[in-house]
């Protein structure tokens, strides 16, 4: 057995809403789902390939307003392709079906409705034997400019829907993982993320989903210099300075963290199609990238004395907003699953 192949878990997958977010009219076309599984599944180094992959619950790719029949065959296509299906993504968004988590009683019913049908298509998958694992992934759907407005007013609004939310989670056997995005209010920070998890107080059913391009931004303080930890002139090449930031980002957030995105981030925001700017995810060889890759996934993956906090079976690459042209490029994927690879190999477990 080789090294790479002796820790097991966390299972790899590849995410298919690349193909989705941040493309269409003011943007490239989507990327269908066929053909986002099909890159998936011939991606492959040293003989190791992606076990799964994660999905977003919306048009093109997978209806939120799906019918059994529709599931079944979303399960055989996975299948087919010898993956399983990890983490599914609701569209709690205003263009996408859904309500500002903070906005008014209708705009929250609209929320929390796409909450219900994403745990519902959730349930089902895991019914089907395809899901064997991952969680129901959600945000604010708020933008930072509204929640500023009146910051603990809707802090405590979106509280009260993430409540209502795990409610529904709960009584579907799921679990809800909150996305920390620097474009999402009452999120876009790691104090008010901190915060809000701490307010819903539903460790089983609520935690965190922590993505390292996003997170990143974390430091840099972008949408909320008063949270800043990296100082304003920050120097890359600053390695202490750096370690003892992250350690803090860290440890306040990994407790939370039920959902994991390995990536890379040259610390700047991007934002394609409708999609605002977030952090801009880089390809893992990108020479601009800020981060050690397997070095700082250990900082979410294992705990303060160095063992694996098991907190979740998979891990996922997110890799949204490259080009077209980028992902329809078999060497993008087998350079991602390796830096998936020396992750596990690093951090994982048996």
């Amino acid at each position: 057995m080789s090294d790479n192949a002796a820790n097991t878990l966390p299972k790899l997958h590849n995410a298919a809403w690349p193909g989705v977010v941040g493309k269409g009219p003011d943007s490239e076309p989507p990327i269908d789902l066929d053909t986002m599984l099909d890159l998936t599944a011939a991606a492959e180094v040293d003989g190791i390939k992606f076990d799964g992959t994660d999905l977003f619950l919306f048009d093109p790719h997978v209806s939120i307003d799906s019918t059994d029949d529709d599931l079944k065959q979303l399960a055989e296509k996975v299948q087919s392709r010898n993956l399983v299906i990890g983490s599914v993504v609701a569209p709690v968004w205003p263009p996408t079906g859904g309500g500002s988590a903070m906005g008014s009683a209708e705009e929250r019913g609209q929320f929390l409705e796409q909450v219900l049908k994403g745990c519902t298509i959730a349930k089902k998958l895991r019914e089907l034997g395809v899901r064997p694992y991952g969680v129901v992934r959600l945000d604010s759907a708020a933008g930072v400019g509204d929640w500023v407005g009146d910051p603990e007013g809707n802090q405590a609004k979106i509280a009260e829907t993430f409540k209502q939310a795990a409610d529904i989670a709960a009584d579907h056997g799921e679990r809800l993982a909150a996305e920390g995005e620097i474009c999402w209010g009452g999120m876009h920070s790691w104090k008010r993320m901190v915060q809000l998890l701490e307010m819903v107080d539903r460790p089983d059913t609520l935690g965190f989903q922590a993505d390292m391009s996003h997170t990143l931004l974390y430091l840099m303080g972008y949408n909320a210099p008063e949270d800043r930890l990296l100082p304003e002139d920050f120097d890359w090449n600053d390695e202490a300075t750096f370690d003892a930031a992250y350690k803090t980002l860290t440890d306040a957030l990994r407790p939370w963290t039920i959902d994991f995105h390995v990536a890379q981030n040259d610390g700047t925001v991007h934002g394609t199609g409708s999609h605002d700017k977030t952090g801009r995810h880089c390809l893992p060889k990108d020479p601009n990238g800020k981060l050690d890759i397997v070095k700082r996934a250990g900082y979410w993956l294992k705990d303060e004395s160095g063992n694996p906090t098991k907190q979740f079976e998979h891990i996922c690459w997110d890799g949204c907003m490259f080009s077209n042209e980028i992902m329809m490029s078999p060497q993008t994927w087998n350079d991602i699953l390796e830096a998936m690879i020396n992750v596990r190999k690093a951090h994982g477990w048996s």
